[in-house]
C-alpha cells in the first residue's frame, strides 16, 4: 500500500533531495533515521519511503485507532517522543484510548499517557530494519510534515534480543498493510 505526502512527493520530484537522501542512507545505513534524514535535508518520512522493500511498510492515517488497539495487548513497548530537542524513551503498556475533544486520549496504568492529535497523522510505518547491527522493529506515527509523531518499538530482553511474542504480534500486525 502506497501512502504519500507533499513532504515525501517533493522530496520524489527533487532528483538533486532523493540523491542526497540514498548517499546519507547509503553512508549510515543502519543509522538514526532522523540524523539520516538531517544530513541530506529531507524529512524522515523520506527516508523511511527510501528503505528497501518491505522494510517500512506504510499504513494509512485512518488506521490510527485499530494499530494502537492492536498494540495495546503487546505487554511493555518503548515509547519514544524524538525531536530536534529531545528523545524521550518510555518503558510501558500502551493503554487503550478513545477520541474526544479533538486528540486521542490515552489513560491508564502505565507511565504512557497523554493526549495525540491523531487528526496530524499522515502515515504509519512499521519498521524493520537493522539500527547499530540489531534488528529493530517499530510502528511509526508520521504527520504531515514527514517528521515522526512517536514511535512504538519491539522490546528486547535481557540478553538484548527482540522479545519475540513482541515480534510476532508486529509481524502479524504489519503484515494486516503489506
Amino acid at each position: 500500500m502506497s501512502v504519500t505526502t507533499s513532504a515525501t512527493a517533493a522530496a520524489a520530484a527533487d532528483p538533486q533531495a532523493e540523491a542526497a537522501a540514498l548517499a546519507a542512507l547509503a553512508e549510515s545505513p543502519d543509522g538514526v533515521v532522523e540524523a539520516i534524514a538531517r544530513k541530506a535535508g529531507v524529512s524522515p518520512r523520506t527516508i523511511l519511503d527510501l528503505l528497501p522493500a518491505g522494510a517500512a511498510v506504510a499504513a494509512p492515517a485512518e488506521a490510527f485507532s485499530a494499530i494502537w488497539e492492536a498494540m495495546t495487548g503487546w505487554g511493555e513497548v518503548l515509547f519514544i517522543v524524538h525531536t530536534e530537542d529531545i528523545v524521550l524513551e518510555c518503558v510501558g503498556t500502551l493503554p487503550a484510548g478513545s477520541h474526544g475533544h479533538g486528540y486521542f486520549n490515552i489513560h491508564g496504568d502505565s507511565p504512557i499517557g497523554g493526549h495525540i492529535k491523531a487528526a496530524n497523522c499522515a502515515a504509519i510505518y512499521f519498521v524493520d530494519r537493522m539500527f547499530h547491527g540489531r534488528r529493530s522493529l517499530s510502528v511509526q506515527f508520521v504527520n504531515g510534515a514527514g517528521e515522526a509523531m512517536f514511535k512504538v518499538f519491539v522490546r528486547r530482553d535481557a540478553s538484548r534480543e527482540l522479545i519475540a511474542e513482541q515480534a510476532d504480534q508486529f509481524e502479524a500486525l504489519r503484515g494486516r498493510y503489506r
